[in-house]
């Protein structure tokens, strides 16, 4: 979840549907696109919705710049099957595109089973998971009602997609087939991945560490851009725990690849986080802004958007 609006802007975007172009909220990520860090990676042109860029050998990143959420999945490789890691927002259908960029058998796993990274779940046959109550009550799906904000208008930085019916947009239900935990080692052929159990963001909170290669995937966990810690499955002592966890793999991590914006980023930025999410709950810093319903700070370059009722659950 990384550009969340406030429960006010939600409401607005939800009126917005029917008003004027004129009024709906301004796109001012679209002026951003393509990221410089995209950029730099070489673009393989399979798709007109998702923008897929080769990060390294054999992973692959499938973004959604178009949509405000500009999440990204990753398709893992190895010599006998592949993993792809999230499965979009479930706009367009995600697998025509994995297909195209590889012919092995695939396993999807969630980074966490929120909307914006399980929509495309329910377009394979195996799908691993942790075994928790979140990620069971996320295998239901999400209806229209509650992320009909995500398809408003000003949720796109053009049209919607042609054929896309954004009145009926909703998460379809989908079944795990397999579980994974904490250490549970993925071998893909010529590619181990380590599953990182790393709480916070939500309870199912993964984190995908390719020690050979030095490629840790991070999810939500950390992402260039405002971290939202907002939901009410949000655990902030929990987050801490993980991000200094992440913090402790040290120099064996040479690249970090988010969830969101950015489809590489900085190993540095974990010990700036960790930094920030400890001087939030020790109330060393204080709110950029405060309403009623959110709290954001920025802290050493990192900007964290909470809420007054996840800080009290300290």
């Amino acid at each position: 979840m990384q550009r969340r609006v406030s429960i006010v802007a939600r409401f607005a975007l939800l009126l917005a549907v029917a008003r004027p172009a004129a009024s709906q909220p301004a796109r001012e990520w679209c002026a951003k696109l393509p990221r410089p860090a995209n950029a730099a990676l070489v673009r393989v042109e399979v798709s007109d919705w998702y923008r897929v860029y080769r990060v390294t050998d054999g992973v692959f990143a499938l973004a959604e710049p178009e949509q405000w959420q500009e999440a990204i999945a990753y398709l893992i490789l190895g010599t006998d099957r592949a993993l792809l890691f999230d499965s979009g927002i479930g706009v367009v259908p995600i697998r025509p595109v994995v297909e195209r960029l590889t012919k092995l058998p695939v396993t999807v796993l969630n980074s966490h089973t929120h909307f914006d990274h399980m929509g495309g779940n329910w377009e394979f046959d195996r799908i691993a998971a942790m075994d928790t109550p979140f990620t069971h009550q996320s295998e239901a799906g999400v209806p229209h009602a509650a992320i009909a904000a995500e398809v408003a208008p000003g949720a796109f930085c053009g049209a919607s997609p042609a054929g896309f019916d954004t009145a009926t947009y909703h998460t379809v239900a989908w079944r795990a087939t397999e579980t994974v935990r904490d250490g549970t080692r993925l071998a893909l052929g010529g590619r181990t991945l380590e599953v990182l159990h790393v709480p916070g963001h939500t309870p199912d909170a993964l984190a995908l560490f390719d020690r050979a290669n030095g490629l840790l995937w991070t999810g939500d966990s950390y992402y260039d851009g405002p971290i939202w810690l907002f939901a009410p499955e949000t655990d902030l002592a929990a987050y801490e725990r993980s991000m200094a966890r992440l913090v402790a793999l040290g120099t064996a991590v040479q690249r970090l690849l988010p969830a969101h914006n950015t489809a590489s980023a900085d190993p540095a930025a974990l010990g700036k986080t960790l930094a920030a999410i400890r001087a939030i709950r020790a109330g060393r810093a204080k709110p950029r802004d405060a309403t009623a319903a959110e709290r954001v700070y920025e802290v050493g370059g990192i900007t964290i958007v909470t809420s007054e009722a996840a800080l009290k659950k300290r």
